[in-house]
């Protein structure tokens, strides 16, 4: 049986059996927080407990790395929704240790493209477009400056309004822990790019 199959049949037991009930709630979030963070499995139950989050406390927007790539993709968006049209009064960019994209090299993301059917005339074409693959498939080397950077490109970000806190924090993917590495209710710590020592 397929994994989707196994989705479906699940799914059709869930909605019989009416388990759905005790996730109910509105599109607003009861605690008036967004969060931006990584799509580590590791982070799927374990971030919302580690924080004392239930179903409906906040907006999770997950992405790799936690990381965003544009001021103006989609990332961005669902944040200034999240803020302007959701009622979330805070933002919260959480990274974790051992993320996956500490390091990745876009080489190698191409190569196994490529091995995968992905045409190099194509890849080519890409970038004889002006696309940077190079960057846009390169992770960081340090999960403390990429989080700083997040925070600091929301807070400056010219369609956010200026008395949201943007907090940035690291999470333990397997204790929980947070650090925090930006307190934003604190709007003078915000360090400058690439000052935020890597551990």
């Amino acid at each position: 049986m397929s994994s989707i199959s196994k989705i479906l049949d699940h799914n059709k037991a869930f909605v019989e059996q009416s388990r759905y009930q005790e996730f109910q709630t509105t599109k607003y979030p009861d605690k008036k927080i967004v969060i931006l963070t990584c799509m580590d499995t590791r982070l799927l139950e374990l971030l919302p407990k580690a924080m004392g989050l239930r179903n409906g406390d906040a907006k999770i927007i997950k992405n790799a790395g936690a990381v965003i790539s544009h001021p103006f993709g989609s990332i961005m968006r669902s944040i200034l929704v999240a803020i302007y049209e959701l009622k979330a009064e805070e933002v919260c960019v959480i990274g974790h240790h051992g993320c996956g994209m500490i390091g990745l090299q876009s080489s190698s993301i191409l190569e196994k493209a490529k091995q995968n059917g992905t045409d190099e005339n194509l890849i080519d074409t890409l970038t004889n477009a002006g696309i940077d693959l190079d960057k846009w498939l390169t992770g960081f080397p340090c999960v403390e400056e990429s989080v700083s950077n997040s925070v600091r490109l929301i807070k400056n970000h010219p369609l956010s309004p200026n008395h949201i806190p943007v907090h940035g924090m690291i999470i333990h993917p397997e204790t929980g822990k947070l650090d925090l590495v930006i307190d934003g209710y604190n709007s003078t710590n915000l360090p400058e790019s690439g000052k935020r020592g890597c551990s």
